[in-house]
């Protein structure tokens, strides 16, 4: 029997009153392992105004207070860094090496949150004219939102609620219907950690409650990542309703490998950063450019013995495996015919994935690793996002055409190039627009005391997510010009010249 999961209300867990539920499945088996409730809009709006209610404390509480809650969650997450790598593998299919890596990098984001007092600061000038002194501070916006995305159920949510939440506002999270428990958990773990009841919801919803997020006034501010054509209407329609919004769509990040660069780290970093998690990351590498006819035949041959000893199964495996399954059936669906349109377009399947069965969970979404060499830029497994384990190769026959062929893409999130030569990798850093470059490193994720965020249609908004670029997002400006009139006066009358 199938578990029914909940929301998670002013500090409990609360049943969904709609009657409507989503199937949680398990990738590797394709039964279904539970059922998410979809919230209503009336179901959101008693959320936001709860969560209104509780950021009135919470938003006075100073940084200092807020900074040594993030201590604890950090400390608790550590605690149970296995149980929530496991319920990130169960509920989305990933290895529980990539389960940890996701609670990993959360993590990292919640250890920089606890910096909060600084990152808070405003500025100050003393004496800006006669007597004159100027400040800013930096106040929380209230309530906002954060819709996250099924492919880093632990990662994604810690990047929103961590600086939303220290930055003294209360947060509706809305994770994805697929893969709920995980923000569940993480919603105990920090009232455990001392998070007044109410600062965080966790809503489950779909496009109703998504749209409900939208369309309350009391919510000032959504984040969102997920695919592009969402990116982009999430974006448009907080922004008519008068909310900051940044929302982070979809990729197709290039690595550039010239004639001079190592060919079996470029392999080795290709396997790994196009492949693992199932290709289901926005920063995922799927297409490989060599510079040259002989680099794409040297690349070739090393990239197809990695690809075929790939191992594919279910996280639970005995035996070490590479990647598990994609996140449901339809997902599987689209990736094969994805890669059958490669096909009939002419690109070179040099191995072919589809059809993949694993003995034992022959009903598991389960997708084998797929390697194209000579695609071209017109066909449609080049311009789409294929989210699959899929590398595609195109061959350029020069620097400026690989360049080119990366800069003429529609998305802009990460790319790479390997590469001997220091002035080469230099003018690609300089001159490339995309928002997170790699050199002679395949996956270009930034530190979180850095930021992150894409260029193009890869991003919509002003400011990324994490670091600085967080505090900034989730918090307003308020400058005060301060006067104190006994400063300026003359003979007991005050001296408007001086202001001059």
């Amino acid at each position: 029997m199938s578990a029914e999961l909940t929301h998670y209300i002013d500090g409990a867990h609360v049943k969904g009153g709609s009657g409507r539920f989503s199937d949680v499945m398990n990738p590797a088996t394709g039964e279904v392992s539970g059922r998410t409730p979809l919230a209503t809009k009336a179901e959101l709006d008693d959320a936001v105004a709860r969560a209104a209610e509780a950021q009135k404390g919470w938003g006075a509480t100073n940084p200092q207070r807020r900074a040594r809650v993030m201590m604890k969650f950090a400390q608790l997450i550590n605690e149970h860094m296995d149980e929530l790598a496991e319920l990130v593998s169960k509920e989305h299919g990933k290895t529980l090496p990539d389960g940890r890596g996701d609670v990993q990098r959360g993590l990292e984001v919640v250890e920089v949150c606890m910096g909060a007092p600084h990152m808070l600061k405003g500025e100050y000038t003393n004496d800006g004219g006669p007597g004159i002194d100027l400040y800013s501070m930096r106040q929380p916006l209230g309530v906002v939102a954060g819709i996250t995305p099924f492919n880093f159920p632990a990662m994604i949510p810690l990047w929103k609620m961590a600086p939303a939440l220290v930055a003294g506002n209360a947060m509706i999270l809305k994770p994805s219907e697929r893969c709920p428990s995980t923000s569940l958990r993480l919603a105990e773990l920090l009232k455990e950690a001392g998070l007044p009841d109410g600062v965080l919801q966790v809503v489950n919803g779909d496009k109703e409650v998504v749209d409900a997020i939208l369309d309350n006034e009391t919510v000032q501010a959504v984040g969102f990542v997920g695919s592009t054509p969402i990116a982009q209407y999430i974006y448009g329609r907080a922004a008519n309703n008068g909310k900051r919004a940044q929302c982070f769509g979809g990729a197709k990040n290039h690595m550039i490998v010239m004639p001079d660069a190592d060919m079996d780290k470029a392999a080795d970093a290709l396997v790994g950063a196009g492949f693992g998690a199932a290709g289901e990351r926005c920063m995922a590498i799927s297409v490989a450019v060599p510079v040259g006819e002989e680099t794409a035949e040297a690349l070739r041959e090393r990239l197809v013995p990695r690809i075929e000893k790939l191992r594919v199964g279910p996280y639970t495996s005995e035996d070490e495996v590479d990647y598990g399954p994609v996140i449901t059936a339809a997902a599987k669906e689209r990736i094969e015919k994805l890669i059958g349109s490669g096909v009939d377009a002419g690109a070179d399947l040099v191995v072919d994935g589809r059809g993949f069965k694993l003995q034992g969970y022959e009903d598991g979404f389960f997708v084998g690793p797929s390697y194209f060499d000579h695609v071209t830029p017109e066909m449609e497994i080049y311009k789409e996002e294929i989210f699959g384990p899929v590398l595609s190769q195109v061959r350029a026959g020069s620097y400026e055409e690989a360049l080119k062929i990366t800069m003429d893409n529609p998305y802009g999130n990460g790319c790479a190039i390997f590469t001997a030569d220091g002035d080469t990798a230099r003018d690609f850093a300089h001159r490339v627009n995309v928002g997170m470059v790699g050199i002679n490193f395949p996956i270009p994720v930034p530190l979180s005391y850095h930021t992150f965020g894409g260029w193009k249609k890869s991003a919509f908004g002003d400011l990324n997510q994490y670091g600085p670029d967080a505090f900034r997002f989730y918090t307003k400006t308020k400058t005060v010009t301060s006067r104190w009139f006994s400063g300026i006066k003359e003979g007991g009358e005050f001296n408007f010249k001086a202001m001059d």
